[in-house]
């Protein structure tokens, strides 16, 4: 069963990831990339990171939501183009900042998914997405064609909208949880 994480210490995570362009943080930044490089080799690897979720960012709450961690990853990997082998398929330094920007972001899109998906199957539905509407309003969305727009969103038409579909508009449309911290990562 999901949770709809009503309760979640959004201030205690927003402390754990350093994110902010201060001498501070990156300072706070750099401690936990030498801790998180197990290999020492100036790459992070989704093995590295999912385990630091757990023990460096001392995140238990997040690290059973691979989906997120995953996201995350993924998408600070590319965010920066690297000159160096492998920087194609690792987080480098210089994407860190955007990894941990990335597992703020995705978890609340996960949070707002879960709230979505009624029927706890890691699928949203027509239906569930028609009964979303209010909260979408809420999250700063307007929907007037909500079957258009889920139709839209299914972009590999299996009839169900999944994660990463969502994540991609809820970016899209700039929704922000309610009940969150109004997170800046500028």
């Amino acid at each position: 069963m999901q949770s709809d994480f009503k309760n979640f210490d959004w201030e205690g995570l927003i402390k754990s990831l350093p994110t902010q362009k201060t001498d501070e943080d990156k300072a706070k930044r750099k401690a936990l990339w030498e801790r998180m490089d197990n290999n020492k080799n100036g790459y992070l690897s989704l093995a590295e990171f999912d385990g630091a979720v757990r023990d460096v960012l001392k995140l238990p709450q997040i690290f059973p939501h691979k989906k997120v961690i995953t996201r995350a990853y993924k998408d600070a990997k590319n965010k920066i183009k690297g000159k160096a082998k492998h920087s194609d398929d690792y987080v480098e330094w210089l994407e860190f900042r955007y990894l941990l920007i990335n597992l703020r972001q995705y978890f609340e899109c996960y949070v707002m998914f879960c709230r979505v998906d009624l029927s706890n199957d890691f699928k949203i539905k027509l239906d569930e997405f028609k009964k979303a509407l209010s909260k979408f309003k809420k999250w700063g969305a307007k929907i007037n064609d909500p079957a258009a727009e889920f139709k839209k969103l299914d972009t590999n038409n299996s009839g169900s909208i999944m994660f990463d579909e969502f994540c991609e508009f809820a970016i899209q449309k700039n929704l922000d949880l309610e009940d969150d911290d109004d997170f800046d990562a500028s």
